[in-house]
């Protein structure tokens, strides 16, 4: 099996082949953090958390770095209509998207810089493009000439000859079909307020690719091996990256340019005109667990458009309780407990091995999660089979199994999932009236555990509880 992605650059699958054996160097776009991360900037963080999570799974050592852009027009715009210091609002906001990684079990980055913590390193980077003439200094700012960067255009395939050109743009964000002059530096102005930096060539405020730039340089070198982000970085921003790290280093920037497709919500692109635009809080104020709003942003493949439903969330519930049914199935094997023992399956480490090569064969594929999925889902299928029969030795292969694939999923620990003593004990007496056919007693206890917000549910190895 060879580990093979789809490298934007190249347009095509290619070998995955660190810059250094067994070491793998990775740069994530993170949040701007002028409001709270919807359901779209998450698809992308959960993206990059696959990744890194399945790298991990094939023994590799991860650095990874994620930034914060807590400068750039947005977070200077709204910390104004907010009244507050631009410190202050980014902070804040910076906070709730960390919180949110917790909640839906995103391993955060090793390094996660702040642009407003790395201004001396861009005001150095931008020092050197000025030294080798590929920028020049305006009336407004400092500007990258990209036609001084013969590669331009390489990465999003924009073709200079048959694009309308204008001199130059200041804003962070602009026409996506048409390559400008794009500012590093922004001379201060009355609408920045009391945003500024000194530098030699003239105080003000950092342009938004510069920044991207500084701290993947800073933190990985002038050259790694992964940059991901969303489709619609790619340009202007991530061609803009390329030109300004490769001209001041003459390096090749990144090996493996990987980009994840967009979120529509109900078959729309996501839009607050149109009611159906989500935050993580959101969601989970709707009643729907992390869990499942993991599993939808994790289920389908990356370079294939999600269509995002409540329905499709409630869908996936369904999904997690069949995992969580499972593994308790398992749980209560290894600890003796159950309907019956069992004396042993022959067949348990064969298929054990036959699932571990199909889900590698499909993951060393792009990441094929979709498929991936299926194949541990028909291994559930499987084991349920024979669950009544297998050992408890067997039952600790199968969960040791199971845990390595979700150190992949992240789904299936369910320890925060931990249920009251009190409800545990009713449940208990529930089935202990069962046994001895007092079952109008039975019934009294279910209602009991429904009060408490719990339903319970029968199996051959004793019964499941979950919340309602």
């Amino acid at each position: 099996m060879t580990l093979k992605f789809y490298n934007t650059f190249s347009r095509k699958k290619d070998v995955f082949k660190p810059v250094k054996k067994g070491e793998v160097s990775l740069y994530s776009c993170g949040p701007t953090v002028y409001h709270y991360a919807h359901v779209g900037n998450f698809r992308a963080f959960m993206f990059s958390d696959i990744l890194k999570r399945y790298l991990i799974f094939k023994g590799f050592k991860i650095k990874h770095v994620m930034n914060i852009t807590d400068v750039d027009d947005k977070t200077i715009r709204d910390s104004q209509k907010e009244g507050k210091t631009l410190k202050k609002f980014t902070e804040f906001y910076t906070k709730a998207f960390l919180d949110d990684l917790i909640v839906l079990n995103i391993i955060p980055a090793d390094i996660m810089p702040k642009a407003t913590d790395c201004i001396p390193d861009m005001i150095k980077l931008i020092h050197k493009l000025l030294a080798k003439d590929v920028a020049y200094k305006a009336k407004d700012g400092i500007y990258f000439n990209i036609n001084k960067f013969k590669n331009y255009g390489e990465l999003s395939k924009i073709d200079l000859t048959k694009t309308k050109k204008v001199s130059r743009i200041s804003t962070d964000e602009y026409d996506k079909t048409n390559p400008n002059d794009f500012a590093l530096w922004k001379f201060w102005s009355k609408e920045d307020g009391n945003v500024s930096w000194d530098a030699d060539f003239g105080k003000g405020r950092p342009g938004w690719h510069i920044e991207c730039s500084a701290m993947s340089s800073k933190n990985l070198g002038d050259s790694f091996d992964i940059h991901t982000g969303g489709v619609d970085l790619i340009f202007p921003h991530h061609e803009n990256e390329i030109a300004q790290s490769e001209a001041a280093s003459g390096k090749k920037f990144v090996k493996y340019w990987l980009h994840n497709e967009y979120i529509l919500v109900d078959g729309k692109k996501m839009s607050k005109s149109l009611g159906n635009f989500y935050t993580l809080r959101d969601i989970l104020n709707k009643g729907y667990s992390a869990k499942a709003i993991r599993y939808v942003l994790l289920a389908t493949h990356y370079r294939q458009q999600l269509n995002f439903t409540l329905d499709g969330v409630g869908s996936a519930e369904n999904s997690i309780d069949r995992l969580k049914e499972f593994t308790e199935k398992l749980r209560r094997k290894v600890k003796g407990k159950g309907s019956s023992k069992g004396k042993g399956h022959e067949g348990t480490d064969d298929l054990i091995e036959l699932t571990r090569k199909s889900f590698e064969k499909a993951m060393d594929d792009d990441l094929n999660i979709s498929e991936g999925l299926g194949v541990f889902f028909e291994f559930v299928k499987e084991v349920n089979k024979i669950m009544d029969i297998i050992s408890k030795k067997d039952a600790k292969a199968l969960l040791n199994f199971s845990d390595q694939i979700d150190s992949i999923f992240g789904l299936m620990h369910f320890e925060d999932d931990k249920i009251p003593n009190s409800v545990i004990k009713i449940a208990e007496q529930r089935q202990k009236a069962r046994a001895e056919k007092d079952f109008k007693k039975a019934d009294e206890f279910r209602d009991k555990l429904k009060e408490k917000g719990y339903e319970v549910k029968d199996t051959k190895d004793g019964f499941v509880l979950k919340v309602i």
